[in-house]
């Protein structure tokens, strides 16, 4: 297993932050830039530079402090070829498929369009963690802005081929809503109810409900089960595609 670290704090309203730390070579990357004073902070606690930063997807609340990080750190920015006109202090573009290094890792790039046309989620498969952002959020996954429900339901199937093993970071707290709803399509999923239950302690101990694994997720999330012939029930729709129940999944969620 590759030796990094990551440290995962709050930003803004209910994002995430997220600093990774390759400790063989003490090259330190922000998953996306949600906000200048928390990662600063965590920088300076964790007692590390910033050399990159990975922005997954064009939307302010993670792209924000990339110039006030930039011009502080110097730090190299990475993001999406396609959205790179609205990425504010991009270096170097990515696209689906692409690898590069970071430190001793390599990162591999996944477009995931749906929730942006282009948003892209990283990889690190030597140690095992996946940065999803606003793709996949644990019990749930992101609203889709740009894309089609098609779209995001072939992206969240990319995902769920990755190992079960592969450690996932999200880019917002919506755990305890997204678990409230899950339960509403998936009403006979042991996991599930006992997943929603352990949530509940934590966040009324104001703990944080990530990582989550890629596993967990396709134990008890209803967007990545359309296939299961319980929410197919549920929902009235045991003959439909995949691609459909996940289309009714997320409308049903949209208006929670």
């Amino acid at each position: 297993m590759a030796e990094i670290k990551i440290e995962q704090f709050p930003c803004r309203q209910d994002n995430f932050g997220v600093l990774v730390h390759d400790a063989k070579t003490g090259v330190t990357a922000s998953i996306d830039a949600p906000e200048e004073a928390p990662i600063v902070e965590a920088l300076e606690r964790m007692g590390w530079g910033l050399n990159h930063i990975f922005i997954t997807h064009h939307h302010l609340d993670h792209v924000e402090a990339v110039p006030a990080l930039k011009e502080r750190y110097g730090a190299n920015v990475f993001g999406p070829a396609s959205e790179a006109a609205k990425i504010p202090g991009i270096d170097e573009t990515v696209s689906d498929g692409d690898r590069f290094q970071f430190g001793s890792l390599a990162v591999d790039v996944i477009e995931t369009p749906g929730h942006t046309l282009g948003h892209v989620c990283y990889y690190m498969p030597e140690a095992g963690v996946l940065f999803a952002a606003d793709t996949l959020f644990a019990l749930g996954c992101g609203r889709i802005f740009e894309g089609t429900p098609e779209q995001m339901h072939t992206a969240l199937q990319r995902l769920a081929a990755l190992p079960d093993e592969t450690i996932v970071y999200c880019g917002h707290e919506y755990t305890a809503a997204n678990a409230a709803f899950a339960v509403t399509v998936d009403p006979k999923n042991a996991a599930l109810a006992s997943r929603a239950e352990e949530i509940a302690r934590l966040r009324n101990a104001g703990m944080a409900t990530l990582p989550t694994t890629i596993g967990l997720e396709k134990a008890t999330n209803p967007f990545l089960r359309p296939s299961d012939p319980d929410i197919r029930a549920q929902l009235a729709m045991t003959d439909a595609s995949d691609a459909d129940v996940f289309a009714e999944i997320r409308r049903r969620k949209d208006s929670f």
